[in-house]
C-alpha cells in the first residue's frame, strides 16, 4: 500500500514538474460582416479540435480593415498570422510573394469543389493563394408586400428605369419608408463597388485600352446623376454615411422598399431572428441599362497567410477548419441550411436541403457565374475585375473617387465637379505610376 501511494505521489510530482502543452495563439484579421461574427461565435469547435491552438480575433470595420492589413503586410509587420482579404488583393500580392500558397489543405479539403469563378478569382498560375470563406455577386432584394400594395410587380431581371420609378413610387417619408436604399459611404470597396457595378451596365468604364480615365465621359455623368437623384427623391437621409452594414440594419427595419448590394445579405434579410420584414422579402437579378451587362459585381472575402508567418502549420488547420464543407455543415445544424456562407462550393448549390431553404440560392449562383473579370464592361477594358481594376493603384484611386461621389450625394459638391475631380485625381495618379505618359 505504501509502495502504491509512494509511486503515485511520484507520478504527481513528475506530472507537476512536467512543461505544460505549448500554445499556438493565431492572431486574425477580419472584417465586422455578420457571417463573419458567426465564424467567431463557432471558434470552440475549431479550438477543441486543436487543443494546441489559441484564436485571437481583431475585428475591423471594412475601410478599417483594409488599410490595417494592407499596412502590416507591405511593411512585414507580423501582426496578423491569418488575414481576411478580397479577390482585389489576392493576385496582387501573391504576384509581389506577400501570401503564402494554400495548395496543400488536405484531401478532405476537395479545393476542386470551389465554384469556378470564385477560385480563378483567388488563384495565380493555378495555385490558390487564398481560400474563400463567402463568395457574392449583387441583387436586388425588395419588399413583395410594398410592391403588392402599389400594384407593382418586380421582373427577374429589372431595368434602371423600372427600378427608379418603382423607388419614387413607394417612397412614404412620413412613415419612414424609403424607395431605395444604396451605397453612400466613401470607398473603393464601399461606395465605388456599387457605382462601378452600376456604371459598368450603363456602358461606362474605368480606363479605355490606354489607360486614359473616363470620367469625363456622358456614359459616366448617366450613372453618377441618376444615382444622386434617385438617392435625393427616394433614399433615406445620411444616405453619403451609408455602407453594407447600415443598410442592412434599416432594410432589417423596414426602411428600404428595395436595396441593391451583396448576395451574401440574402440570408440575413430572410433570417426571422435578424429582420422584421423576413417573411416579405423578394430577390431579382441586379438591374440593367439594356446594354449587355446587369449592375452585378463578384467578389469573395479569403483567408489568406502572410509569407513569413511563424505559424504556418496551425494557419492552415484553422483556414482548413473555416472554409470546408464541414464547417458549412456545422453552421447549418446551428442556425438552418438558409444561413450557411454561401458562393463558394459548387456542392452547395446541389444540395436539395439548401435549395429548399434558401430562396435566393439560384439567383445567387446566376448572378456569380454571369459575373465576368476578364470582360467587366460593354466597351473593351485592359484591366481584369467587375467592381475595380486589379492594379496595385486602384486602392487608392478608388477611394479618392468615391470620396468625390459620397460628396456629391451629401450635396457638399455637384455631379460635375465630382467628375471633373475624379477625372483629374485619376489622371494625376495614373501618370505618378507610370501607365499614362
Amino acid at each position: 500500500m505504501r509502495k502504491a501511494i509512494g509511486a503515485l505521489v511520484g507520478a504527481s510530482a513528475l506530472l507537476a514538474a512536467a512543461p505544460s502543452l505549448a500554445q499556438t495563439t493565431l492572431t486574425i484579421a477580419t472584417v465586422n460582416n455578420g457571417d463573419m461574427i458567426r465564424m467567431q461565435g463557432l471558434t470552440s469547435d475549431f479550438t477543441a479540435k486543436n487543443p494546441g491552438i489559441n484564436v485571437k480575433w481583431v475585428t475591423l470595420e471594412e475601410n478599417v480593415l483594409r488599410q490595417r492589413v494592407t499596412t502590416d503586410i507591405a511593411t512585414k509587420g507580423g501582426q496578423f498570422d491569418v488575414l481576411t482579404i478580397g479577390t482585389y488583393e489576392v493576385p496582387i500580392w501573391a504576384k509581389q510573394k506577400w501570401l503564402l500558397p494554400l495548395d496543400d489543405l488536405g484531401a478532405a479539403y476537395d479545393a476542386k469543389d470551389i465554384l469556378p469563378k470564385i477560385a480563378d478569382a483567388v488563384s495565380v498560375g493555378g495555385t490558390l493563394y487564398a481560400a474563400p470563406f463567402y463568395g457574392e455577386s449583387s441583387m436586388m432584394m425588395y419588399r413583395t408586400d410594398l410592391f403588392e400594395k402599389a400594384g407593382l410587380k418586380m421582373p427577374e431581371s429589372p431595368s434602371w428605369d423600372f427600378v427608379f420609378d418603382a423607388a419614387r413610387k413607394l417612397t412614404d417619408k412620413s412613415a419612414g419608408v424609403y424607395g431605395i436604399c444604396l451605397r453612400g459611404k466613401a470607398g473603393w470597396g464601399e461606395n465605388m463597388a456599387f457605382l462601378t457595378a452600376m456604371a459598368n451596365s450603363y456602358g461606362a468604364r474605368w480606363f479605355d485600352e490606354k489607360w486614359q480615365p473616363q470620367f469625363n465621359t456622358p456614359e459616366w455623368k448617366a450613372t453618377l446623376t441618376d444615382y444622386v437623384a434617385i438617392m435625393k427623391e427616394a433614399g433615406p437621409p445620411g444616405s453619403s454615411s451609408n455602407g453594407f452594414n447600415e443598410n442592412l440594419a434599416l432594410f432589417n427595419s423596414g426602411k428600404c422598399a428595395m436595396w441593391i448590394d451583396a448576395t451574401v445579405a440574402a440570408s440575413f434579410v430572410s433570417n426571422p431572428k435578424e429582420s422584421k420584414v423576413a417573411d416579405k422579402v423578394g430577390f431579382a437579378l441586379a438591374p440593367n441599362k439594356g446594354l449587355g451587362k446587369n449592375a452585378n459585381w463578384l467578389w469573395a472575402w479569403n483567408l489568406a497567410i502572410p509569407a513569413g508567418s511563424k505559424k504556418v502549420d496551425a494557419a492552415k488547420k484553422f483556414i482548413a477548419w473555416a472554409t470546408s464543407k464541414g464547417y458549412t455543415e456545422l453552421v447549418a445544424s446551428k442556425e438552418g441550411w438558409a444561413n450557411v456562407p454561401p458562393g463558394t462550393r459548387t456542392s452547395l448549390y446541389q444540395n436539395e436541403a439548401y435549395l429548399s431553404a434558401a430562396p435566393f440560392a439560384r439567383l445567387t449562383l446566376a448572378s456569380i457565374d454571369s459575373a465576368d473579370p476578364n470582360h467587366p464592361t460593354v466597351k473593351p477594358v485592359p484591366y481584369v475585375g467587375v467592381q475595380y481594376a486589379a492594379i496595385p493603384e486602384f486602392q487608392g484611386i478608388g477611394t479618392q473617387v468615391g470620396q468625390q461621389f459620397s460628396a456629391a450625394l451629401s450635396g457638399a459638391t455637384t455631379v460635375d465637379a465630382a467628375l471633373t475631380a475624379a477625372q483629374a485625381s485619376t489622371e494625376r495618379e495614373m501618370r505618378r505610376a507610370g501607365y499614362l505618359k
